[in-house]
């Protein structure tokens, strides 16, 4: 399979992550959007969207990061652990996900990554929304080790990526006590923590770069 990925990108960490905890071994195709390469021709017959990350198998193209997780899981998983086929359990997983595009990391596109890509500023009324986020977050975690019930699914994944992409402004998670534990095991229990990372670093590397030009 070929996987088009940029590793700053939290969503694209996610798929990577995923694949790790499924065994699958990726043909890994880095595309830059800072350059524009998501818009040549080739990339637009696969994905006329043009966004990453973007999945070919055989000649199946899917994009979407969240959708790609459950496609691989659903495909090739050897069992239902990571996507459970329970509706109940299935359904509380799909709204771990829907919050997390729709508002966790809706709330990082709109607080936090301005400002390192404009340098400006944290706007407070953003930033509020960040918080709260992480309030909501932090309430579904209330005696829970995972985000959408007792084991390890693709939402934690996703979550993790997202919750890990926070860092790269020290964001501080001890507000929300629920989150610091589950961030904690996430990291040790999920297969491509170290990768994952090493995407985040880019984002700071770039970041403390920026800061020094000053």
């Amino acid at each position: 399979m070929d996987f088009y990925y940029f590793p700053a990108s939290a969503p694209c960490r996610s798929v990577i992550m995923t694949a790790k905890a499924l065994g699958i071994d990726l043909n890994m195709k880095l595309l830059n959007p800072m350059e524009g390469e998501q818009k040549k021709p080739e990339f637009l017959k696969l994905n006329p969207q043009h966004t990453i990350p973007t999945l070919v198998d055989d000649d199946f193209s899917i994009w979407e990061s969240r959708a790609i997780l459950i496609y691989l899981v659903e495909k090739y998983g050897q069992d239902d652990s990571l996507y459970p086929q329970d509706p109940q359990k299935k359904a509380v997983v799909n709204q771990r996900l829907f919050f997390d595009m729709g508002t966790l990391f809706d709330s990082f596109l709109a607080a936090i990554y301005p400002q390192f890509k404009n340098n400006t500023p944290a706007d407070p009324e953003a930033m509020k929304k960040v918080d709260s986020a992480f309030g909501h977050l932090n309430t579904f975690l209330e005696d829970q080790d995972y985000v959408a019930g007792d084991t390890l699914t693709i939402a934690d994944i996703a979550i993790l990526a997202s919750v890990s992409t926070f860092e790269v402004v020290d964001y501080d998670f001890s507000p929300f006590p629920n989150v610091a534990r589950w961030y904690e095991n996430a990291k040790e229990v999920t297969p491509g923590w170290d990768e994952n990372w090493e995407g985040v670093l880019i984002i700071k590397n770039y970041i403390e770069k920026q800061r020094q030009k000053e």
